[in-house]
């Protein structure tokens, strides 16, 4: 397999923040900005091992030579487990583009195993306090906590620390699922919301479109029209004959 031609930066880890609870912070973009300092046309694609966590855009494309392009990499709004995020990491992968071939599908579909190039990296998860949650010693909650007492009352809270800590990890589930409940409901929301101003662009086109049609000849006016001198003739015909017959009289 040969070196990734691609200039990668950051060049070993991702860096997302989450809250104590585990979840991503809402918003929270990282970017990955990929450089093509040769001579030659290069193929690129972003993989995820957690695909359905992160929206990357674009997660692939064409860097032309001594060009440059910034991916952005969006987290979900999901929980993060910890016996996952050890797992979650990125790769590029990329080839050098075959001279006369302009089907970028059809390339990736025949380009041999040897001629790729990977490059991955982890994923690393911080606390809005800038701790590593990807240490094998995790922080939780109740670890915080403990840390912040004083030293003089550390055998106080051991002691009655059990209850506590169950109610307090508890809590935190219920509020971590309510999180992401609410959070599901705004992205619905959100879609709801598109949805109905589309729908009343689409009303509204068409409230436009029958006026314009009310304003023309239908058939059915077309056709009075046409029987107007009809009728006039008809009209004019009887009157005539009352005025004749009146006079023979």
């Amino acid at each position: 397999m040969p070196n990734q031609v691609l200039t990668i930066e950051p060049q070993n880890e991702l860096k997302f923040k989450v809250d104590y609870t585990g979840l991503f912070e809402l918003g929270h973009t990282t970017y990955m900005q990929l450089t093509n300092p040769s001579e030659h046309t290069v193929l690129f694609k972003i993989k995820t091992t957690a695909p359905k966590k992160y929206c990357v855009r674009p997660n692939s494309g064409v860097l032309n030579p001594n060009s440059k392009v910034d991916i952005a990499i969006t987290p979900q709004p999901v929980h993060v487990d910890n016996n996952e995020k050890h797992k979650h990491k990125f790769m590029v992968q990329s080839v050098i583009a075959p001279e006369g071939k302009t089907n970028i599908d059809q390339v990736w579909k025949e380009i041999s195993p040897d001629q790729l190039m990977d490059y991955k990296l982890k994923c690393v998860f911080e606390s809005p306090r800038g701790a590593n949650l990807n240490d094998s010693g995790d922080t939780a909650p109740s670890d915080i906590i403990k840390k912040r007492a004083p030293a003089e009352d550390a055998k106080s809270l051991t002691k009655t620390s059990f209850p506590k800590s169950e109610n307090l990890e508890s809590d935190l589930q219920k509020a971590t699922n309510e999180v992401i409940h609410l959070r599901e409901e705004e992205s619905k929301l959100r879609h709801e919301n598109l949805r109905l101003k589309e729908e009343l662009l689409r009303l509204h086109q068409g409230g436009e479109a029958r006026m314009q049609r009310g304003h023309s000849y239908g058939p059915e006016k077309t056709e009075q029209m046409a029987l107007m001198p009809w009728i006039a003739t008809a009209i004019g015909m009887a009157l005539l004959g009352i005025i004749i017959g009146k006079f023979l009289m």
